[in-house]
């Protein structure tokens, strides 16, 4: 264990030259699962899981994950540990180093897994923030290289909320050179300064508030729901404003053979129809399958 452990808080904690070999080492582990092969890199070692949001994908991908790694992984609810009695999360964080070998949390705030990390000597992995979904983004970009042999030329476009998992595919594209629109309606955009850390990082989302736009000519279409957790009171605003931002039979008319993707859940009817989700065009759960893989390579990786 070194002094100072590798945290994976957003997509760009990572370069694009250790996000490639992050992700090769994710195709490396589906294989050898597909073809019943051990790989057991991180036998005996333990990751601790926080969760303060409750989760299907993320918490039995990580579980699985460790399994398959030959560790151990050890669930955490808010109301199962002194995190939910007050205790501060410094504390948490600092307790927790001296158990486990890797911490991933899901929080509501941002800033939440920042002490975390900063508190830890032990490698934290963020599983989701109000603000980010890393590693939704890191099986994203794998299923887009399974689909389209690479990154190189390939465009994409977010239709919907400008939310966490928008604003970390965002930073993602910029790291891959994917070719990003974002449409969403006015006052539901990514964060200007998820924008300009994904210029910085060399990458130029288009941002527009037309659909038709977006999905025109794209290779990759990309949605998740217009309401997410802790915005129901919002819904009927929120259906009437999204209105139109539907991924339907119809928009898909205006690309060739796109591939649609969608981090699930999905509320059929709403940001996306039941029989795009049951398409050929559908890749979202080869993408929630990816979740399994790509996590056991940031994990094997942060613990090498």
């Amino acid at each position: 264990m070194t002094d100072e452990p590798r945290h994976f808080l957003d997509v760009d904690d990572v370069s694009p030259t250790e996000l490639e070999t992050i992700l090769e080492r994710a195709e490396a582990y589906k294989r050898a699962q597909h073809a019943g092969e051990d790989h057991e890199d991180l036998d005996g070692q333990t990751l601790g899981m926080i969760f303060q949001k409750p989760s299907t994908r993320t918490r039995v991908s990580f579980e699985t994950g460790m399994t398959q790694l030959g560790g151990h992984a050890v669930f955490l609810g808010e109301d199962d540990i002194q995190l939910g009695r007050g205790e501060p999360l410094k504390d948490t964080s600092r307790t927790l180093s001296r158990y486990v070998d890797a911490v991933m949390a899901r929080v509501f705030k941002h800033g939440n897994m920042e002490v975390l990390a900063e508190y830890s000597s032990v490698p934290v992995v963020n599983g989701l923030t109000d603000d980010a979904h890393p590693c939704q983004t890191l099986a994203d970009l794998l299923t887009i290289r399974e689909q389209e042999g690479g990154f190189e030329d390939v465009s994409a476009a977010w239709i919907g909320d400008g939310n966490n998992v928008a604003q970390s595919f965002a930073i993602g594209a910029a790291l891959t050179d994917i070719d990003l629109t974002v449409a969403t309606p006015e006052g539901y955009g990514i964060d200007d300064a998820v924008l300009e850390r994904a210029r910085d990082l060399g990458g130029d989302p288009t941002t527009t508030h037309d659909p038709v736009e977006a999905a025109t000519d794209a290779d990759i279409i990309y949605t998740d729901v217009w309401i997410s957790m802790g915005q129901e009171d919002e819904r009927d605003v929120r259906m009437t404003d999204f209105e139109g931002f539907q991924i339907s039979t119809d928009l898909l008319e205006h690309t060739a053979d796109a591939s649609v993707m969608h981090c699930l859940p999905a509320h059929r009817g709403e940001e996306i129809t039941g029989d795009v989700i049951e398409s050929d065009r559908s890749v979202v759960f080869d993408q929630a399958e990816n979740r399994l893989h790509a996590q056991k390579a940031l994990l094997s990786w942060l613990l090498e």
